[in-house]
């Protein structure tokens, strides 16, 4: 297995485009374009032998001492394109700590010791801001080792510094291990089938064990590390009704009694976020849209520096929030600002136009949904190595559902077809988490065949009988929004209406023989 080709094949799209630019940027007219041309070898579908790289590297002679050396100088460039979008992504300003505490280290040496000093203080007071203890322990060690050189504070002044950041730092060290220790009793828990343990349960007895229940309440950091093992969990389980209620509680204590600095802003956008998606998955909107709002409020704080990761992250959701307020036509206008006016990676600018098309599809507008996912613009095998099955799976039946509203029963069923074939491919003789898609095909295809199938009492009687189906329909919006439409169906009613029907908190959702149909 070639390690370096295994490394590069982790990136993203555009992570690939970034690092051949950054490679141009970096080579040498004679050498460069070999360090490019081993880089696309290497990002080929089919995996080339040392052999057959060779071959295509030097056509004329086989040079392997060439070849070795061309692979060490590709994985340099690798490590210092690594390291400088750490940099550039960094939110806490730890990358800057380090630069200026490898400048202050260059200063020493080259006997500048007053502006290494005062490079010194910058980088102490930015750690000390940040909560950066590790590099904080390393400023001050500097300092210790440089005390006879034109120090600007006493000694024992220093070291005293230095003892109480030790602790804030073992503190750090034992929040590190409490992660990885929650992180496996949750899946030994899983493995013995007692997936429904107290997560609470666990993470008090661990913290407790290493001495973290006044970190927990007091440090946002480890606060934020623990709720996203938490949250991790619930994901499996879907026990959001169970989730929420602990996570808005901890922020709450934490707000109250501590607040949150700058330097936080980051762990109290993550918070919040937790919070919202919570509440958006356990059908308060009306709340979660108010924890949205003040994610934009510290979002406008903070400036640009998260903007590009919590910005996305928090329209989409706002948008999924609004559909369930009668506020889909301000659902569209926030994706299509957002895909008009940011700065989105790949895997952003899928999401959001896949949501754009639903809710295009919920408005009517089936022609502009269509549009929207057309513009995509990739292959399935594409879609599925970046953003994953389910997503894919998610695409795929809403181009189904499109087609079949715009007239198109041939499109839709070649769209059947294919999410069968996709299924038969990755599962073949062996049960998956998907087997209520297969089922739902089922329906649809009836559907296609004869339209007038769905007001019939025994179709409604097929949908009850979807034992892997309504489990998910009282869990998940998403399983809902599909099962909506077989409903609106069945009912000869538009589709959005019926969703919000069936979404509606206030009141239990309806059984398939509520509607029209029972009297058929």
């Amino acid at each position: 297995m070639d390690d370096l080709r295994t490394t590069l094949s982790t990136f993203s799209v555009d992570e690939r485009r970034e690092f051949g630019q950054f490679i141009q940027r970096q080579r040498r007219k004679d050498k460069g374009r070999m360090d490019l041309r081993l880089y696309e070898l290497l990002l080929l579908p089919q995996p080339l032998t040392t052999e057959q790289l060779l071959a295509r590297l030097y056509p004329q002679e086989p040079n392997a001492t060439a070849y070795y050396a061309l692979r060490k100088r590709l994985l340099r460039h690798l490590t210092e394109y690594l390291l400088l979008r750490q940099h550039q992504r960094d939110p806490t300003t730890a990358s800057s700590v380090r630069g200026l505490l490898t400048l202050a280290q260059y200063l020493f040496e080259a006997g500048v010791p007053r502006l290494a000093w005062t490079t010194l203080h910058k980088a102490e007071k930015q750690a000390q801001q940040n909560e950066q203890f590790e590099l904080l322990n390393a400023v001050y060690n500097l300092q210790i080792a440089q005390a006879s050189r034109e120090a600007t504070e006493d000694l024992d002044e220093i070291i005293r510094r230095r003892h109480l950041n030790k602790k804030l730092a073992d503190e750090e060290e034992r929040a590190g291990i409490a992660d990885s220790i929650i992180r496996h009793r949750l899946r030994q828990a899983r493995v013995k089938g007692r997936a429904a343990e107290s997560f609470d349960g666990i993470l008090q007895e661990v913290l407790r064990e290493y001495e973290l229940q006044e970190a927990f309440a007091r440090r946002p950091a480890v606060l934020y590390r623990l709720m996203s093992i938490a949250r991790n969990a619930m994901l499996v389980r879907r026990d959001f009704s169970t989730f929420t209620p602990f996570v808005m509680r901890c922020y709450h204590l934490m707000e109250k009694r501590h607040g949150f600095a700058p330097a936080h802003r980051y762990y109290q956008l993550g918070l919040l976020y937790m919070i919202a998606h919570g509440l958006y998955r356990t059908r308060r909107f009306t709340e979660a849209a108010d924890y949205l709002a003040q994610m934009h409020t510290v979002l406008l704080a903070g400036g640009r520096s998260y903007t590009s990761e919590w910005l996305p992250r928090c329209t989409f959701l706002q948008a999924a929030i609004y559909a369930f307020l009668r506020r889909n036509a301000e659902s569209i206008v926030l994706l299509e600002k957002l895909l008009a006016e940011a700065t989105l990676t790949h895997r952003d600018e899928l999401t959001a136009r896949l949501g754009l098309s639903f809710h295009y599809f919920a408005e009517g507008l089936f022609s502009k949904a269509n549009q929207v996912l057309q513009t995509i613009g990739q292959t399935d095998h594409w879609c599925e190595q970046e953003m994953g099955l389910e997503w894919l799976l998610n695409k795929n039946m809403g181009e189904m559902l499109i087609q079949l509203e715009l007239g198109n029963p041939d499109l839709a069923l070649n769209r059947i077809r294919s999410i069968e074939r996709l299924l038969h491919e990755r599962f073949a003789g062996q049960p998956h988490p998907y087997a209520y898609v297969a089922s739902y095909l089922q329906l649809v295809r009836c559907i296609l065949l004869d339209p007038e199938v769905a007001r019939q009492p025994a179709f409604a009687a097929r949908v009850e009988a979807l034992p892997a189906f309504l489990p998910l329909v009282r869990e998940d919006l998403q399983a809902l929004s599909y099962y909506g439409w077989l409903r609106a169906r069945m009912m000869g009613r538009p589709y959005y209406s019926v969703l919000l029907e069936l979404v509606n908190p206030s009141s239990p959702a309806p059984t398939v023989a509520d509607g029209p149909i029972a009297t058929k």
